[in-house]
């Protein structure tokens, strides 16, 4: 960003779900109580979300406080908003395409994109949409969910962004917009190449998400169920070969950490690809199962348990 240190600055928040409800959330609610800042937040939200926001400001409900978050400016389409700066996208996969569409009419050439959607593909899919901008691939680690229009929860530790520099622009650091992020107080980890964390994350949160899904079993279910049990390393060890393929090397204890971590989590708890299919609407599907598959196809890797497994969940067969 070539700004002066006098002129205003930018970041849209797209999509005021749990995760940008979260980000959104800290980043306006201390920025509002920052004299002189450059900085300005702004969110994309629909519907009845947006209604309240706009009512009564976003509540975020943390373990340490419940926060009252009114950021500058909220509005339905981008086009409403100043041109950003920063784009915080928080959209999920299936919004994805949409969202690039109204970020590629409404960005300059040195517009930050960070997408805090999960996958391994969204780098490529964001770079084929916006030749121009700064794409910085992006996690995050985060506990929160969306409660009711308006009101974001957050349970657990403080949520993390896992961030790193642009393939296209390696050298490329985002000065400002990581102090900002300092300043307001939201936890960061920047890396040269912060592909093997998205990757890692993308092991288990595939794994769990597709067999949970499939079975409309709990985590801890699955974890004592062995058939279960096995189809989630199966799909694990295919993700890792396809990364190994992708010329990302895992560690070779990836997939213990992964079962590990499942098993840190309460027994009840259901995963967020779960939940969306047990509601019947929309879900990221296509981001764990049809990505896994293209990928397998693309580097002629075969993928039997993921596909599978991804049948069972488009089929509903394994649901009550």
């Amino acid at each position: 960003m070539a700004a002066s240190p006098h002129e205003n600055l930018h970041v849209c928040v797209f999509g005021v779900g749990g995760v940008g409800g979260y980000f959104g959330g800290r980043l306006a609610w201390r920025l509002a109580r920052q004299a002189g800042t450059a900085w300005h937040v702004h969110f994309i939200a629909r519907g009845a979300n947006l209604v309240a926001i706009e009512e009564s400001g976003l509540r975020l409900n943390t373990p340490e406080a419940q926060l009252i978050c009114t950021p500058a400016s909220a509005a339905a389409e981008m086009r409403d908003l100043p041109v950003p700066d920063v784009v915080l996208l928080c959209v999920k996969g299936y919004s994805l395409d949409e969202a690039l569409g109204q970020i590629a009419a409404n960005c300059h050439g040195e517009t930050i994109v960070v997408p805090l959607l999960n996958g391994v593909d969204i780098h490529e899919r964001i770079r084929a949409r916006l030749p121009r901008a700064r794409v910085l691939p992006a996690c995050v680690f985060v506990g929160t969910h969306l409660d009711r229009p308006g009101v974001v929860s957050q349970a657990g530790g403080d949520g993390v962004i896992v961030l790193g520099s642009d393939p296209d622009h390696p050298d490329y650091v985002p000065l400002r917009f990581l102090s900002l992020l300092e300043e307001v107080g939201i936890r960061f980890s920047w890396f040269d190449d912060p592909r093997p964390a998205i990757w890692e994350k993308y092991v288990f949160i595939s794994a769990f998400g597709l067999v949970t899904a499939a079975s409309r079993k709990t985590l801890g279910e699955v974890l004592v169920d062995p058939p279960l049990l096995e189809d989630v390393q199966g799909i694990m060890s295919e993700v890792v070969d396809l990364a190994a393929h992708e010329g990302i090397a895992l560690d070779p204890d990836v997939i213990p950490r992964a079962l590990a971590k499942a098993r840190a989590f309460p027994p009840e708890t259901k995963t967020s690809f779960q939940r969306d299919v047990e509601a019947g609407g929309q879900d990221e599907g296509d981001l764990f199962g049809g990505t896994i598959i293209r990928l397998g196809e693309r580097f002629g890797v075969p993928t039997p348990v993921t596909e599978r497994v991804y049948v069972r969940v488009r089929s509903g067969i394994g649901a009550d």
